[in-house]
């Protein structure tokens, strides 16, 4: 395993929604902006993520109008200069509406291409709500067993309780999976990552049936939400005001 890096101050997502007419300039900007996210002055780690509806997380799930950027920073003052950089303005010609979530690690397991991007977060108390994140790069021999366990984790998750935004991220169509969900507060997401029956059997089988090449899962604190949160798919409050969650 590669060794921990610091534990960033600042990780953002930034989430856009675009017309389907810009499916086209959006798939020229996956294949182009990559390198030149990590290459912005400021960035530790950076990775352009197409993202599903949330429904089934599964290769069918694919949302070809919303799109995320995720990036650990060395410093906020860097992150600020995101939405006047190459990447951020190509992304915001395109969009028609845009979220920025601003999150700071609390725990992380795993790697990351190779890499453990949030460091080795010691947590510390919140209140407030957090974001999970989960991603994997699945086995191919393993990925049709995978897929076959995913709807009743999904159909579970969408009815859990304190969950206010949930949605797939990829960086590729197929092999290269993840989640976001976003919750109330801390015991929300506990009561359904350890004690919801579907998804506890889910993590009992990760290991026996080894479906993973590669793993990482992350919280956060979302200490910030910016923009439209109707983007996530934000279920709880006011979700036409952006400001703080």
């Amino acid at each position: 395993m590669s060794e921990p890096e610091h534990v960033p101050e600042l990780v953002t997502l930034h989430v856009w929604r675009i017309p389907r007419a810009a499916v086209g300039r959006a798939l020229v900007r996956m294949a182009r902006d990559p390198r030149r996210l990590r290459a912005l002055p400021g960035v530790r780690f950076g990775k352009l993520l197409g993202t599903g509806t949330g429904t089934g997380f599964g290769p069918g799930d694919a949302d070809l109008t919303r799109w995320a950027a995720l990036t650990v920073w060395d410093s906020p003052v860097a992150a600020t200069r995101f939405a006047e950089s190459s990447v951020g303005r190509a992304w915001s010609r395109i969009a028609v509406a845009g979220v920025r979530l601003d999150l700071r690690p609390l725990s992380s397991r795993g790697e990351w291409s190779g890499r453990r991007p949030f460091g080795e977060p010691t947590g510390g108390r919140v209140s407030g709500p957090v974001l999970a994140l989960t991603r994997a790069r699945l086995r191919p021999t393993r990925a049709l067993t995978f897929w076959r366990a995913i709807p009743p984790v999904a159909a579970a998750l969408h009815a859990a309780p304190g969950l206010l935004a949930r949605f797939g991220v990829g960086e590729a169509p197929l092999g290269w999976q993840g989640t976001v969900s976003v919750w109330r507060d801390p015991t929300d997401l506990v009561g359904f990552a350890y004690r919801h029956p579907e998804h506890r059997a889910a993590i009992a089988r990760t290991e026996t049936a080894r479906w993973y090449a590669e793993e990482l899962f992350t919280r956060f604190e979302v200490r910030d939400v910016i923009g439209d949160r109707t983007v996530l798919g934000w279920v709880d409050g006011d979700p036409a005001k952006g400001g703080r969650a």
